[in-house]
């Protein structure tokens, strides 16, 4: 596939980005939340067959925390490579390619979802789901390099939101499935998305542009990988991104096993939640162009705490109104820490080549080099905190039949998110690269 190459892209240059760059960006932006939307609801199909797995698939809560777990660590592992494929085949080519093999664990969970399947065969199927939790890299490295640094809290948020909102979709297409045609018929939910998959990445291969200044670079990575901002950064999407998976992923099984839902409730209930944190995440992106990302994210973990405190609180007392309200916050927070922290990301870098010297176009180039190659790593630690929360929420339950020491975890995770987010990007003094993560979009550097 030979691709539309795009030779000349000149973001920061505001006549190139009023006259041709805006509407080009504009464009490959939609197209690619239409295709990470689509690889979010495939990388999510397990959080709601789960719910479709009654008595007669002879799973136990243990054994669907553990297959929502494996499509959660595939899809953060797959992050690293989709990082670097965009660099390396171009953003349209890979987004094509990347959207039609979400065909082969929607296809393989179509045969295997009936009784009588092995528990071996789920866990196959269940982690050949997370190519679609690979999506996300891919597509936020992409976006990254078409748009200028004023502009990338509200397009990385956008990108993302766009993305995220597929998990709450595939669980409304669940809650209809069950409604309509019952808990035993999850080939229904399938069947949706299988021409869905196919009409993505027909749009992504109309659509979509390459950019040829967009090389693969080991320099970056290499540089992104010593740099100590790039797993300070990873530990605070573990805590923001990390609790809006796991806690899509995980939100049925709990409502289910602790407050004894039935699939339908169940259902009924999942995608309040992670539709509030999809949602609200383009609007953490704009509060941190507009007032400094460590400062909103600071704020957020310190309110993710508190409510975690009303979801413990109401853990010890079975109360599932409390329990909702709680958990709902916590998901709108998750969302708005998202936009927040991963805006940091291109403003550390940008302010660092400043710091160096570089000036105008070099600094910007230095700045979307690092920052691309940084936002894979960033971003798959941050699934792998999904993976931490159901592993977390299956040994509390194996131990007391309960997720209130998991939320204890959960408690402690943000208290140390906070902590380290005054400590490094808050407190004053701090050099300027440090500065500029806190700062607005043309404040001080």
């Amino acid at each position: 596939m030979t691709g539309r190459w795009i030779e000349r892209w000149e973001p920061e240059d505001d006549t190139f980005w009023r006259h041709t760059g805006a509407r080009v960006a504009r464009r490959n932006l939609y197209l690619s939340v239409f295709c990470e939307h689509i690889g979010f609801s495939v990388w999510s199909l397990w959080s709601v067959l789960v719910l479709f797995m009654g008595p007669a698939y002879g799973v136990d809560p243990a054994g669907k925390f553990v297959l929502i777990s494996l499509a959660t660590l595939l899809g953060a592992l797959a992050r690293i490579p989709y990082t670097f494929a965009v660099a390396r085949f171009g953003g349209r080519d890979w987004s094509v390619f990347s959207t039609l093999l979400l065909l082969v664990p929607a296809g393989a969970a179509w045969f295997a979802m009936r009784p009588g399947t092995s528990y071996t065969t789920f866990l196959l199927v269940a982690a050949l789901a997370g190519v679609g939790g690979g999506t996300f890299a891919s597509s936020m490295t992409n976006i990254n390099a078409f748009f200028p640094l004023r502009e990338k809290g509200w397009a990385l948020g956008l990108n993302a939101g766009g993305g995220n909102i597929g998990v709450p979709v595939v669980q409304l297409v669940g809650l209809l499935v069950i409604a309509t045609a019952g808990a035993g018929h999850p080939r229904v939910l399938l069947a949706v998305y299988l021409p869905l998959i196919v009409l993505a990445g027909l749009a992504a291969a109309l659509g979509m542009d390459n950019l040829a200044p967009v090389r693969n670079d080991t320099g970056a990575v290499k540089e992104a990988l010593r740099d100590a901002h790039t797993w300070i950064m990873a530990f605070l999407y573990l805590g923001s991104f990390g609790s809006f998976i796991g806690y899509s992923f995980a939100f049925g099984l709990v409502l289910q096993t602790q407050f004894g839902r039935t699939p339908l409730q169940a259902a009924s209930l999942t995608f309040v939640g992670p539709l509030l944190g999809s949602l609200i995440r383009p609007v953490g992106g704009r509060l941190a162009d507009r007032y400094g990302g460590a400062r909103i994210t600071l704020g957020n973990f310190a309110a993710m705490a508190a409510a975690t405190c009303v979801v413990l609180y109401a853990s010890l007392h079975t109360s599932l109104p409390v329990f909702l309200t709680g958990f709902i916050a916590l998901f709108a927070l998750s969302g708005l820490g998202n936009g927040s922290t991963y805006k940091m990301i291109p403003a550390l870098f940008q302010a660092k080549a400043l710091a160096q010297g570089l000036t105008g176009a070099a600094a910007a180039d230095r700045g979307r080099r690092l920052s691309g190659a940084a936002m894979g790593l960033v971003g798959a630690v941050g699934a792998l905190g999904g993976l931490a929360v159901n592993l977390a929420f299956r040994q509390s339950f194996q131990t007391s039949g309960t997720g209130t020491a998991a939320f204890v975890a959960f408690l402690v995770c943000y208290a140390a998110c906070s902590a380290v987010t005054w400590a490094v990007y808050v407190r004053r003094p701090a050099p300027a690269p440090v500065r500029a993560a806190a700062a607005p979009v043309g404040g001080e550097v």
